[in-house]
């Protein structure tokens, strides 16, 4: 050991002790992994990572200043106008979770889409509904808020660090990460996932409460080539899973294994098998099976929907019921006559892409093409709003009324409800203001089709009404 007291050998401990240094600093700062546990289902619904943060995941400091830095591209009210839901003691909205990969790092998990809210009047305040379809969540102008943020040139390390710095300290470590890694590779990846969806600009907007669910992934996860469809739909509850065994799942049922549906959700919405938390995702699985959807939250004429039950034992349940010989099976598009667009999107090449997927510590095996749309049980049906698979009929009590009678335009994404004609108010001067403009002409937003029960007559038509509220 003579050598370590030479200069040569002085030189050489120097340098492993400072690469060392860089090493441990570089994986405390980059590396590092804290999981936040929730003792709660509900708050590791609303909070609980499913793997997204460590490979895709946004770093929170960037994230929480970029309303501040580029407010001309966000309406007022920073994320909270894209109609996120949020608790007030917790820092980011629900559906985004933190947690430390080196670094905060903002992701998504199931609770952003499938917690919805109500409230009773615009003075009340705003009720969750877990497990509902988030009706105000406009997912897609946030994607285009990050996508032109990340291509403005006022993206860049000295804004966005003073803007940091405005709101905590920031060491000179940190500094110099955020200025020549973080930043830029923050922007890289907004910039990449930005040229991987460019076709979304050449289809009609989700719009509130509404999501594409499979082009993304049929073109990022199996990489198929654009085939110009339009897919989006409106978002499914999650409720009672555990009586729907053998249901299809998805609007037109593309799937029948919820492990396969809860996998796939992981990680379209950002996770890899590396980082995937499967013991996260089980444990929503597991909830899920169990929850309960919401019961009607408004006075109700008990009488009246006693006459409307058989009405829908006669005119419904055969789809709709839990016992019914067709409920979560497909109904040929012929049949039900809505809008095909979305169960064009998904294809038998897309069904062999996803079969036939090998990047992952489990194989999916139950992917199908099938021959139409789902009949659904209608559990928490008022909670559902605006109905059918698209979201383009804004009422129950519209449903009910042959497709050239139904609104051919309304307002989507205000929570108010409206308890007589059993749907979100879609109209009205608050409804535009905090709303967005649906029309129905646009391709994949039509809203003919599903003509049961407009021929009933209108007492007979009240009474189903009254009785769908008790589901």
């Amino acid at each position: 050991m003579a050598w370590l007291r030479t200069r040569r050998g002085y030189t050489l401990l120097a340098i492993v002790a400072v690469v060392a240094l860089f090493g441990a600093v570089g994986w405390y700062k980059l590396l590092r992994e804290v999981p936040v546990r929730y003792a709660s289902d509900v708050d590791h619904f609303k909070y609980g990572s499913v793997g997204v943060e460590p490979a895709s995941g946004l770093p929170y400091d960037i994230w929480a200043v970029l309303p501040d830095v580029f407010p001309e591209k966000i309406p007022s009210g920073g994320y909270a106008a894209f109609g996120f839901l949020s608790d007030k003691d917790h820092g980011t909205p629900i559906g985004l979770p933190v947690e430390t990969v080196g670094f905060q790092r903002v992701g998504l998990n199931c609770g952003l889409c499938h917690i919805g809210s109500v409230r009773v009047s615009p003075s009340a305040p705003r009720q969750l509904l877990i497990g509902a379809p988030n009706s105000t969540l406009d997912i897609q102008r946030y994607f285009r808020f990050l996508f032109d943020a990340a291509a403005d040139p006022r993206f860049n390390p000295d804004l966005l660090i003073a803007a940091i710095e405005r709101k905590q300290p920031v060491s000179i470590i940190d500094r110099a990460l955020l200025r020549y890694l973080i930043i830029p590779q923050m922007k890289t990846g907004l910039l990449a996932q930005q040229a991987q969806l460019w076709w979304m600009d050449t289809v009609p907007d989700w719009g509130p409460g509404r999501v594409d669910p499979f082009n993304p992934a049929k073109v990022q996860l199996v990489h198929l080539p654009w085939d110009g469809s339009v897919g989006a739909a409106r978002m499914v509850p999650l409720w009672n899973w555990n009586a729907r065994t053998n249901f299809g799942l998805h609007r037109d049922g593309l799937n029948t294994s919820l492990t396969e549906i809860f996998l796939n959700s992981a990680i379209g919405n950002g996770a890899t098998n590396r980082t995937i938390d499967l013991a996260g995702v089980t444990r929503l699985q597991n909830w899920i099976g169990g929850l309960k959807a919401p019961p009607f939250p408004f006075p109700m004429d008990k009488s009246l929907a006693a006459r409307g039950e058989p009405i829908f034992r006669a005119s419904c349940a055969e789809c709709h019921a839990f016992d019914g010989a067709k409920a979560g099976q497909p109904i040929p598009i012929a049949a039900v006559g809505t809008d095909r667009s979305r169960f064009d999107s998904w294809t038998t090449q897309a069904v062999a892409g996803f079969n036939g997927l090998s990047d992952y510590s489990w194989h999916y095996s139950h992917f199908r093409k099938t021959s139409g749309y789902m009949a659904q049980a209608l559990d928490g049906l008022w909670a559902r709003a605006p109905y059918l698979h698209n979201g383009s009929v804004p009422s129950l009590a519209d449903l009910l009324r042959v497709p050239t009678n139904r609104p051919k335009t309304f307002y989507a994404g205000y929570d108010v409800y409206d308890p007589v004609r059993v749907g979100f108010v879609s109209n009205g001067p608050d409804a535009a203001k905090q709303g967005t403009k649906f029309d129905t002409s646009l391709p994949g937003n039509g809203n003919g089709g599903h003509l049961f029960g407009t021929n009933l007559p209108d007492g007979d038509k009240a009474a189903l009404l009254e009785y769908l509220k008790t589901l």
